[in-house]
């Protein structure tokens, strides 16, 4: 299967043509392709793997590099301080596929994928909430996991961790 503006590297790292078709390192494991694509054509090459019988969503998860911008990309990926990673199965055929985009800490939106595949919802919520990426035509764009009063996203690499003491009991000391 060939995706428009899609660049793959196999599960071995090296840069394969189209979609990928990379092959899996352990026999009788389905084979996982690992497919860049833009924020434009995210939904059209989720929607072209729909179609060509990738019947489950199983993860849909964000990345803060943060702390690595200098990673290693296919040529013509500009790498963004985020990024989305969508795991895409299909079980009659045996194949995984995992979908990255790159994210602009700027502007860090990305259309949702709940139309084409329902069980996303909590998964972008969940991925809103601790990174603050937002899914364009999501149902319930609100946090999760988190109070909604709650200030800023945990899971940023740049959030300041709070320090909350801790007192056991029977810990010699004041109270």
């Amino acid at each position: 299967m060939t995706v428009a503006g899609a660049t793959g590297l196999d599960d071995g790292g090296r840069s394969v043509s189209g979609a990928g078709g990379g092959s899996s390192r352990v026999p009788g494991r389905p084979s996982q392709e690992v497919v860049f694509t833009d924020r434009q054509r995210y939904v059209d090459a989720v929607s072209g793997y729909r179609g060509g019988g990738f019947e489950t969503c199983s993860d849909l998860c964000a990345v803060d590099y943060l702390t690595h911008p200098g990673r290693t990309v296919p040529d013509g990926v500009h790498p963004e301080r985020f990024e989305v990673v969508v795991n895409l199965l299909s079980l009659s055929q045996a194949r995984r596929v995992r979908i990255r985009v790159q994210v602009p800490e700027g502007d860090a939106t990305i259309p949702s994928l709940f139309d084409l595949y329902p069980g996303t919802e909590a998964m972008e919520r969940e991925a809103y909430d601790l990174f603050g990426i937002l899914f364009d035509g999501h149902p319930d764009m609100t946090r999760i996991l988190l109070p909604e009063d709650w200030e800023g996203h945990p899971l940023r690499k740049d959030y300041g961790v709070g320090r909350i003491p801790v007192q056991f009991k029977g810990a010699p000391g004041p109270r």
